[in-house]
């Protein structure tokens, strides 16, 4: 078995907030001896068929609503073992990244299809890099949902993939634990989004162990669920990444998404999760635990949203929402919005990819 290469050190920038969560989980553990098709929607289609679930989780392991005046330095109380805190307190140290395959290229860059380790899960993935020495700055791609029994490898975000490559950016696509060549996932992992936040979060641990890649300089882009995905990433780990970059995403309250898909499509699952749980109006502290919004406070990143005013997915209105939630709490966070766009960005995507790589260019700079 190959050795586990050594993680490579922590950008300057970062490593306060690093010490600051690890010194306090530590005094915490001390004292006390949680489909639609490509590009698309957090999930129209039913849910792929998947290994048998754990249980459910139970009812009697949650705890008082969350707090929502958490700070990056001080980890809120979990209310449950399935929530965005129980995350917070997780050291994700990714992996060495496996080609597997080089495969065509449509630029000026080399392409490969990677697996690396999220966890103890084997995650697939798309790995491009650009011509010449580097080291580059690096971003993972978030996807949003694709029916997970359907989705082929490095499939849902194409033209993000291609155009940051062209710029100059190492480009990480995660196909998500339970996709193409990654290993199982769990219908409760699947819905709360944490096993593809864990994803996430080691997909830029594993991109930080290469020597193409500057540590220094790395960013999550995600579209749609995958825009859920990066504020999860923001909120349970500050400090892991230098900027974000969302482009018609769901909500930031995990209950509007669980509405407006889980409950009409996904009904045996739901009726796993509330047998234990029990709905959002009877244990909202769980739910809260599931919504980034919750701990919008925590969020030490600048954060670009894109999002169409004709978008019939995600509504326009969630991100105006998210977007009141973080400039409250003190994010630098700014909101976009496209006349007349949809959920895919057709006519206004160039532009919007202009923003986004000059949004990147100004946050993702050497210290």
């Amino acid at each position: 078995m190959t050795p586990l290469a050594p993680l490579r050190p922590v950008p300057p920038h970062r490593r306060a907030v690093r010490l600051a969560a690890a010194v306090l989980a530590l005094a915490l553990a001390a004292g006390a001896c949680s489909g639609a098709s490509d590009d698309t929607a957090d999930g129209s289609g039913s849910a792929s068929s998947a290994p048998a679930s754990p249980a459910p989780p139970s009812a009697s392991s949650s705890a008082s609503a969350p707090s929502s005046t958490s700070t990056a330095d001080a980890l809120p109380a979990a209310p449950h073992e399935l929530s965005l805190p129980t995350l917070m307190r997780e050291e994700m140290a990714g992996g060495p990244l496996q080609r597997v395959r080089e495969t065509a290229a449509e630029g000026p860059y080399r392409r490969f299809e990677v697996t690396y380790d999220s966890s103890g899960t084997t995650v697939s993935g798309v790995l491009l890099v650009p011509e010449g020495a580097g080291p580059f700055p690096a971003v993972v791609l978030a996807h949003g949902y694709i029916e997970p029994s359907a989705y082929v490898t490095g499939q849902g975000m194409r033209r993000e993939q291609d155009r940051l490559a062209r710029a100059g950016y190492v480009v990480l696509h995660t196909d998500y634990r339970g996709h193409a060549a990654s290993s199982p996932a769990s219908d409760l992992d699947r819905e709360s989004r944490l096993g593809y936040t864990r994803d996430v979060v080691n997909a830029v641990r594993s991109l930080e162990r290469e020597p193409v890649v500057d540590a220094a300089r790395t960013a999550v882009v995600g579209r749609s669920m995958g825009g859920a995905v990066a504020y999860n990433v923001l909120v349970a780990q500050p400090g892991l990444v230098d900027a974000a970059v969302v482009f018609a995403p769901v909500s930031s309250d995990f209950v509007d998404n669980y509405e407006r898909w889980a409950v009409p499509e996904r009904a045996e699952v739901v009726e796993r999760l509330t047998a234990g749980v029990g709905t959002p109006a009877e244990n909202p502290a769980f739910y809260a635990g599931l919504s980034a919004r919750t701990y919008a406070d925590r969020i030490t990143e600048p954060v670009l949203i894109h999002h169409g005013t004709a978008d019939d997915t995600c509504p326009v209105v969630w991100s105006e929402e998210t977007q009141a939630a973080f400039t409250a709490a003190g994010v630098d966070s700014t909101l976009l919005t496209y006349p007349g766009e949809g959920h895919a960005f057709g006519p206004q995507f160039e532009v919007s990819m202009e923003r986004t790589i000059a949004f990147l260019g100004e946050h993702l700079t050497s210290a």
